[in-house]
């Protein structure tokens, strides 16, 4: 019987996975609790605003900045984690309907405390995660010489993992429509 796939190296068997370390700084080592995310692009990156709505005022509890390659490993590392938890606990209940008058992102960002220290997000092109039976955990790390780093240390309600998948997905897709354009067709000369 083969090992299961490591959740952070996809393909590599639990055997075989490298040894990976960062350091973990006080100001983010408890993490935070988020319920809820909004997702931005630009050209060259994605920034990922995890909300605290569970406490007054609403704040945003980490802004993460992340690039195109680093999203898509992170949506492939996530896809694994829950398809994991539903082999391991069971299929997920169909989430709740949106509400019927759904907030635009000025209205949220309106209501939302952004702490002047966060506004440019912090870095990360690595992120660890994992899960329990209750909640997924992500790592962001920023993995420059010579310690890697634990830029921001998120939890997330284990029912909101694949509503989670599927927003970073949409966002992955709506980046490759509006930035990325197919090759342009050859030339024919006569």
């Amino acid at each position: 019987m083969s090992n299961p796939p490591n959740p952070f190296n996809p393909g590599t068997p639990d055997q075989e996975k490298q040894h990976f370390s960062a350091r973990v700084p006080e100001k983010v080592a408890r993490g935070i609790y988020t319920t809820g995310q909004i997702i931005q692009d630009s050209p060259k990156e994605f920034v990922i605003d995890f909300m605290l709505g569970h406490m007054r005022p609403y704040q945003i509890g980490a802004r993460v900045v992340i690039t195109p390659q680093t999203m898509h490993e992170f949506i492939t590392a996530l896809q694994q984690n829950v398809d994991a938890y539903e082999r391991q606990f069971g299929a997920f209940p169909p989430p709740p309907p949106p509400p019927e008058n759904r907030p635009t992102i000025q209205e949220i960002y309106d209501n939302y405390k952004l702490a002047e220290d966060m506004h440019s997000g912090s870095y990360a092109n690595t992120v660890l995660l994992g899960h329990s039976q209750t909640e997924f955990f992500f790592d962001f790390i920023t993995g420059f010489y010579p310690h890697p780093s634990v830029a921001a240390r998120v939890i997330l309600p284990a029912l909101q993992g694949p509503r989670f998948l599927n927003t970073l997905k949409g966002a992955l897709t709506q980046y490759q429509n509006r930035y990325l354009k197919p090759p342009e067709p050859p030339l024919h000369h006569p």
